[in-house]
This record gives structure tokens, C-alpha cells and sequence, in this order.
């Protein structure tokens, strides 16, 4: 004798069974409508997000340095090694390259003696791209001579207070008459400048306004 299986009905299940299935139902239907609309990561995105990436710099040197007499300069010519080099800059001013022979480059930032060599060698070389980059700079210094533990000349790269001198010497000696220092400066006409320096009011915290930045060929005097 065969048994039939009983029908099942929503009805016979409950009205509570009934909306869960029915909820059921409807949720997996909402979740295919969501997936169909939702719209597929296209290039666009990618882009979207790179520009939030800022770009490297494309130069490695600062245009507000001006170039002078002993500085090292690298050269490099894209895709010419023979060119690419680093060499310094004459007393007279001048560098001398192959194919262009003798370039100014005292008196020029890198990025304007840059566009100047790209020119120069135009009529030797297909679109050449040129870089200059200051190696070494020697041009830009300042002296301390006196009663400091390591006198000398200093490269004056950054931006330099006559403390920051005094500190990069190794501090005053025994002795130095610290009330009594004064920095010498060449003036455009050629004549020289003295102005006095008061170390002990300076880290006082007095009349700050003598501890001045320094500028190339500065001599500082600690007596």
C-alpha cells in the first residue's frame, strides 16, 4: 500500500513560516538586482585613484641656487654616457663639454644651464634631455677665524645664523672675549663691513636681532 506525502501549503506552514520564506525569497532577489547594478571597476577607478597619488618631482635640485666658481657639477645626457659627467666650474667660471666646447655656468641656476646645454647640443644629438645637479658646492661659504675650537671655512649650504657658525666650530675657546665678536662683509663696491656680535647677550636672549643669517664669503671674528 503506497503513502502519499502530505501537500504542503503556505498556509498549512503558519503565517510565520510563510513571511520568513517570503522574505527570504524577496532578499535574494534584491541581492541580484544590487549585483546587476552595481557597476564593474573600469579604468576610470583606477585613474581616479592615481591622481590622488601626487606626483615625484621631476627635478632633484632646488632653481633658486645659483651656480659658482668651484662647484661640482653633475652632468648627465640621456642615453649618452660619453657625454654624462661631473666636472667642476673654473675660477673663470666655465665648463668645458664635449661637442659644445666652454659653457658660463657661474652665474646660472642648474635648471637655466640645463635648457642652455639642451640647446648647444640640438645640432648634434635627436631631442637630447639634459640634467644638472650641484654635487658639491663650494662656491657658497663662510669663514670663522679665532678663539673657536675648529676654525675654518664652512659650506654655507642652508640657511646660517652667526650662533649656528659659532656651533658648527665647536663653540668659543677659553678665553674668547664673547662680548667683542663681530662678522666681516664685502660690500657690492668692494668695501668691507663690520658688525659687532654680543654672544652672551645673544643666548640671553638680548638684542637678538645682531644674531644675523650669513651670507657667502662672511668672515666671523671670535677675538
Amino acid at each position: 500500500m503506497k503513502h502519499s506525502l502530505p501537500t504542503v501549503t503556505l498556509k498549512s506552514l503558519g503565517s510565520g513560516l510563510a513571511c520568513l520564506l517570503l522574505g527570504g525569497h524577496l532578499w535574494g532577489q534584491a541581492q541580484v538586482a544590487s549585483q546587476s547594478a552595481a557597476p564593474p571597476l573600469v579604468s576610470a577607478d583606477v585613474a581616479s585613484v592615481s591622481k590622488s597619488i601626487p606626483e615625484a618631482p621631476t627635478k632633484a635640485h632646488d632653481d633658486g641656487f645659483v651656480i659658482g666658481n668651484g662647484d661640482v657639477l653633475a652632468i648627465s645626457v640621456w642615453k649618452q654616457p660619453d657625454l654624462s659627467r661631473s666636472i667642476p666650474v673654473r675660477s673663470d667660471g666655465k665648463i668645458s663639454l664635449p661637442l659644445i666646447g666652454e659653457v658660463q655656468a657661474t652665474g646660472q641656476t642648474p635648471l637655466k644651464l640645463e635648457d642652455e646645454l639642451t640647446k648647444k647640443y640640438q645640432p648634434f644629438l635627436n631631442e637630447p634631455e639634459v640634467t644638472v645637479i650641484v654635487d658639491q658646492i663650494n662656491s657658497q661659504k663662510f669663514n670663522i677665524l679665532g678663539r673657536v675650537a675648529k676654525p675654518g671655512s664652512y659650506p654655507l649650504v642652508n640657511p646660517t645664523t652667526v650662533l649656528d657658525a659659532i656651533a658648527l666650530a665647536g663653540g668659543c675657546r677659553d678665553f674668547a672675549k664673547q662680548k667683542s665678536i663681530y662678522i666681516l662683509r664685502k660690500t657690492p663696491n668692494g668695501t668691507e663691513t663690520r658688525m659687532p656680535f654680543n654672544y652672551q647677550d645673544v643666548i640671553k636672549g638680548k638684542n637678538t636681532a645682531q644674531n644675523i643669517e650669513l651670507q657667502p664669503h662672511d668672515t666671523v671674528v671670535v677675538p
